[in-house]
């Protein structure tokens, strides 16, 4: 399809839509006019001082029952939307609350630190830093001390002391 007939036809569409919403509104008008004419009748305005008063009173008595109805429905409408963000509410508690899984984060100990105390603080973590130096001394076991004979009655001791507690 060629792009001027498309915007051919899109245009004979959007003229009866445009025709259409002309009608309903039309409709609209017209059926508005007949309801008030049935419902509410043109007043007889004509006449003396006292019968205008007793129309006035009768119009301001409608007028409350149509404030108090209002205030009726108004009454109502609040306290089924307090019901339905209580019952939304009673949802999302049982339901709960769904914990995101966590990430694996590679973070020194230091980055760690900075970030929950702040860029101020400047925080170190390097124990290892402060660890006095050893040095581990070499024993040289000689092959006497390796045998076994030799340091018998000491493992014999050991196995009295064991025995006895």
């Amino acid at each position: 399809m060629t792009s001027s007939r498309r915007h051919h036809l899109k245009s004979l569409i959007l003229q009866i839509a445009a025709g259409w919403i002309e009608e309903e509104n039309k409709e609209l008008v017209a059926a508005k006019e007949a309801y008030m004419s049935e419902n509410a009748p043109n007043p007889d305005l004509g006449g003396d001082m006292a019968a205008l008063q007793e129309l006035c009173k009768k119009l301001h008595q409608a007028l409350d029952k149509v404030d108090d109805s209002r205030y009726d429905a108004e009454a109502k409408v609040k306290k089924s939307n307090l019901e339905i963000e209580d019952l939304k509410m009673k949802v999302v508690e049982l339901a709960g609350v769904k914990k995101p899984a966590l990430k694996k984060v590679r973070m020194s100990a230091d980055a760690m630190l900075q970030a929950l105390l702040g860029g101020k603080h400047k925080v170190t973590m390097d124990l290892r830093s402060n660890l006095k130096q050893v040095k581990k001394e070499v024993k040289e076991e000689t092959p006497e001390a390796l045998d076994w004979r030799k340091n018998i009655d000491d493992k014999a001791d050991r196995k009295k002391m064991f025995e006895t507690s």
